[in-house]
């Protein structure tokens, strides 16, 4: 690939020399942010460089839930969280999927409203079921959904699944196709008449231009949009990588059921995919190994995710695991995204904390309007 001093006059000008507006990422939070900074300023030139041929973190690498939070993982929150700060990132989380939904359509984002189920089979349960009035009241003040959680004690046995004992389920999440996501994101940027370049690394930040692969490039304001990959640039603030592995398999002859479920505090997640099964987590498993930004499967996860596949949700089911991959999420200490303005010309919208399709099309928003 030609650096830019190997570009035309003509390319030079309309791609690379000074751009008002330059974001580092085009996942779902540099598009969103790209599209409503371009709705605001429509004369200003907003550009979105990408190092990959596609986004490269997680924005089309998930498993596509249109998730706000399980219950056990809104108990384990609230016990080293302030209760505020927990509903306040359940409250974005929400938020965040109906202005998805809006800036898109259901259409083109594949939202199917069927439900989420996290799955028991420990004290984890009565736990849960114990709390589940505080939390419903908690969310209907968000949601306007009453009886967001109820317990199913029939889902268990209707999906064939074992070495579960009952389940809550949760009516204010659904499912969406990811892909089908950037790839709207992306059109709608570009009718915006947004610029994006694919290929170009981003290697260093200064106060005016940021130094890439490929040459330079002059900006009046930079935005990092690059989440889990974001800590070179920001070596201050608290925030990780963390991977995330997945597997997929082939089409299965009458699979028993629809819709999301979750297990072990979301640590574990599947879905179907049509008649496929998709299936991630088991980070927990080597949380040091999976601090990481690099792009792998391992024996140890992917084991154990076809061992549960096989035991507990496709018991005396046939099936074959047809791809597998990884995506990588950015983690903190806190599950809240990280927006605000790093320095005078320098802002971010980053850590999402392994929910990018329920806030990140919000912390695009959030940051148009922070950036003046």
């Amino acid at each position: 690939m030609l650096s830019f001093n190997e570009l035309s006059f003509w390319e030079k000008q309309t791609y690379i020399n000074h751009t008002d507006y330059l974001i580092i990422g085009s996942g779902i939070v540099g598009l969103t942010a790209a599209i409503y900074i371009k709705e605001r300023f429509s004369t200003k030139k907003v550009t979105i460089i990408e190092r990959g041929f596609l986004p490269t973190g997680a924005s089309s690498k998930n498993a596509g839930f249109s998730c706000i939070g399980s219950p056990s993982e809104l108990l384990d929150d609230l016990k080293h969280t302030d209760k505020n700060d927990v509903f306040k990132t359940v409250e974005k989380r929400w938020k965040g999927l109906l202005n998805l939904r809006s800036l898109l359509g259901d259409d083109k984002i594949d939202y199917l409203k069927l439900g989420s189920y996290e799955l028991f089979s420990d004290e984890k349960f009565n736990e849960s079921v114990n709390a589940l009035d505080y939390l419903n009241l908690e969310l209907e003040k968000i949601t306007t959904i009453k009886n967001v959680f109820s317990v199913d004690p029939n889902i268990i046995e209707n999906s064939g699944f074992k070495k579960f004992n009952t389940a809550i389920s949760h009516k204010a999440e659904g499912q969406i196709d990811t892909g089908k996501m950037i790839n709207n994101l992306y059109k709608l940027a570009i009718e915006k008449g947004v610029i994006v370049l694919n290929g170009i690394e981003a290697k260093e930040v200064h106060k005016t231009y940021l130094e890439t692969n490929k040459g330079k490039i002059d900006f009046q304001k930079l935005i990092i949009c690059t989440n889990g990959f974001a800590k070179p640039f920001l070596p201050n603030e608290d925030i990780s990588p963390a991977r995330a592995q997945v597997i997929i398999t082939k089409p299965i002859e009458n699979l028993k059921f629809k819709g999301i479920y979750h297990f072990n505090e979301g640590y574990y997640y599947f879905r179907n995919i049509g008649q496929r099964v998709l299936f991630g987590g088991g980070r927990q498993l080597d949380v040091k190994g999976e601090t990481t930004t690099v792009f792998d499967n391992t024996s140890l996860i992917i084991n154990t995710l076809s061992s549960l596949l096989n035991e507990n949700i496709l018991p005396n089911t046939p099936f074959e695991i047809e791809h597998t991959w990884s995506g990588i999420m950015g983690i903190g200490s806190k599950k809240s995204p990280i927006v605000k303005q790093i320095s005078e010309n320098v802002y971010c919208g980053v850590r999402l904390g392994g929910m990018g399709v329920a806030m990140g099309s919000l912390v695009g928003k959030e940051l148009s309007l922070l950036i003046d």
